[in-house]
C-alpha cells in the first residue's frame, strides 16, 4: 500500500512522470461511463495519446457520431506498473467533451473496486511520462492519499489539479518558470549558446539562436520534442524592436502541416504548382512560388486563385459538425487544391502544451547575443475548438512558402513550407486562461 502523497510522488517519479495531476471523481466516473475529462478538448493536451480515429458504430439503433485515440495507460503500484491496454480517450464534438474509458479491461491489476463503485470523494493521480505513457493511481475517499490532496490548494489545469514532482517543492511549476525566467531577465546581455545533449553549454554563431539561449539558461535539452519544455510549460521566445513597446518583429507559428488531401496530395506538388504556382516575383529565372495569406474572411488570391474554407464547423456554436470536416483551399470552380482533415490538424494541435509561455527578445552582434524582456505573456488551458473559432474568424491563417526551382528542368528542386500563423496580438484566443506578469 502507498502510505502517503509523497510516497506516490516518489513512485510516479521512478517510473518517469516529468508531469503529476489528481482528477476529483464524481459518483459517475465509473467504469460504464467513463471519465469526464472535461467540457471541450483541453483535455489531449495534457493526456498523451495515439491516431485520432473515427467510430461510427452503430450502437442500439444509433450512429454515435465520436472519435477515438488510444492511451498508452498503466496502473502502478508497490509492485511495478501494469499495463490497461484497452484504455482510450473519447471524443464527442457535439457536447462537446472527452472522457476516459476501457482503462480496467484486460488489466488484472486494475483498481477495480475503486473505480466501478460511484462513491463521490475518490481520487485519480496521473502521472504523464516524456515517451507519453500515462501511470494511473486510484485512492479511495478516506485513503491519505485523498486527505493530503483535499488539505492543499494546487493549481488547476482544467478539470485537473496540478502537482508537484516532490512534497520537498511545494512551489508550483508556474513560480519555479517565473523565478528562472526574472534570473535571466537580470543577468542582461547573454552569449548566444546552445545546450548539447550531455548539459554542456556551447556558443552559437547561427541568427536562430535566441530560443537556444533560453533553453541553455533553462536547462532545457534539444530534444526531439516539438517544443522546449519546461516542467510542463511551453517556453517559447520572440524577437522584439525594443523593451518599450515590445512590439513583435514577425507572427507566431504555430504548426507546419502538410496537405492530406486534394491536388497537392493525389497529383504532387510538383502538379500543384504547375496549376497554382506562380513566377517568382523578384525576377529570379525558372522558379515558381507558392505564398501569400489565406484565410476564411478572404476571397480568391490574386495570383493563385485559391481560397481558403472551413468545412464541419458551426461557427455560431463552436462545435464541429462533422469529424470528417477540416481546412479547404478550393478554387472558382470549387475543386480542391490542397486540404487538412480534423483529425490530421488535432495530431498536430495536441502537441502543443496545455501551458505556454512568450518571452520577449532582443538581439545584438557582434558578438551575438540575447537579452529577454520582464514582460511575460502565460498562457494556460489551450484547445483545439479555439483554434478553429480564431480559424474562421480569420486570425490564423494559412502562410505557404513553397518553391520550385529549375522549374523546367528534368529535376526540378522543390521546397515545402506549410505555416499556419497567427498574429502575437491574438495568441490569447487561443487559451482558456492568459495574463502578462511583470518580472
Amino acid at each position: 500500500m502507498v502510505a502517503s502523497l509523497g510516497q506516490l510522488l516518489d513512485l510516479m517519479r521512478h517510473h518517469g512522470a516529468t508531469r503529476i495531476y489528481a482528477k476529483k471523481l464524481a459518483p459517475n466516473d465509473n467504469s460504464k461511463n467513463q471519465v469526464y475529462l472535461g467540457g471541450d478538448f483541453s483535455a489531449l493536451n495534457i493526456i498523451p495519446h495515439g491516431e485520432i480515429y473515427s467510430d461510427d458504430v452503430d450502437v442500439a439503433g444509433a450512429v454515435r457520431d465520436r472519435a477515438k485515440a488510444l492511451v498508452d495507460f498503466y496502473w502502478i503500484d508497490e509492485a511495478g506498473r501494469h499495463q490497461a491496454p484497452n484504455t482510450g480517450l473519447i471524443l464527442y464534438p457535439k457536447y462537446p467533451e472527452v472522457r476516459m474509458s476501457g482503462f480496467l479491461l484486460g488489466c488484472k491489476a486494475a483498481p477495480s473496486a475503486i473505480m466501478r463503485v460511484r462513491d463521490a470523494g475518490r481520487m485519480l493521480i496521473l502521472g504523464i511520462t516524456r515517451e507519453g505513457e500515462v501511470m494511473g493511481y486510484a485512492a479511495t475517499a478516506n485513503d491519505p492519499i485523498t486527505t493530503e490532496l483535499n488539505a492543499h490548494d494546487w493549481p488547476t489545469v482544467g478539470v485537473f489539479l496540478e502537482l508537484p514532482m516532490t512534497m520537498d517543492q511545494l512551489e508550483s511549476p508556474k513560480n519555479r518558470l517565473l523565478n528562472e525566467l526574472r534570473r535571466i531577465y537580470q543577468l542582461h546581455w547573454i552569449l548566444s549558446q546552445k545546450l548539447a545533449s550531455d548539459g554542456t553549454k556551447a556558443d552559437y554563431a547561427a541568427r536562430n539562436g535566441g530560443g537556444y539561449t533560453l533553453e541553455a539558461e533553462l536547462g532545457i535539452t534539444p530534444n526531439g520534442y516539438a517544443e522546449p519544455d519546461f516542467m510542463g510549460w511551453e517556453v517559447k521566445q520572440y524577437g522584439v524592436r525594443d523593451f518599450v513597446n515590445f512590439r513583435p518583429k514577425s507572427p507566431v507559428t504555430l504548426m507546419t502541416p502538410e496537405p492530406t488531401g486534394g491536388i497537392y496530395r493525389t497529383e504532387g506538388v510538383a502538379e500543384f504548382m504547375n496549376r497554382f504556382g506562380y513566377p517568382d516575383q523578384s525576377g529570379k529565372p525558372d522558379r515558381k512560388n507558392f505564398g501569400g495569406r489565406y484565410d476564411c474572411q478572404r476571397q480568391h488570391h490574386a495570383l493563385t486563385g485559391l481560397r481558403m474554407t472551413l468545412t464541419g464547423y458551426d461557427a455560431e456554436t463552436g462545435k464541429i459538425t462533422d469529424l470528417d470536416g477540416g481546412l479547404t483551399l478550393i478554387d472558382v470552380a470549387d475543386e480542391v487544391a490542397a486540404s487538412w482533415t480534423f483529425k490530421g490538424m488535432m495530431a498536430h494541435w495536441n502537441r502543443k502544451h496545455a501551458q505556454a509561455a512568450y518571452i520577449p527578445s532582443l538581439f545584438r552582434t557582434p558578438p551575438p547575443e540575447y537579452s529577454y524582456g520582464a514582460h511575460v505573456l502565460l498562457c494556460e488551458q489551450t484547445d483545439f475548438l479555439l483554434f478553429l473559432r480564431a480559424f474562421a474568424a480569420g486570425r490564423i491563417y494559412y502562410d505557404p512558402a513553397v518553391k520550385i526551382e529549375d522549374a523546367s528542368s528534368h529535376k526540378p528542386r522543390i521546397k515545402r513550407r506549410s505555416q499556419f500563423r497567427v498574429a502575437h496580438a491574438d495568441l490569447t484566443q487561443l487559451y482558456q486562461r492568459h495574463e502578462n506578469v511583470q518580472l
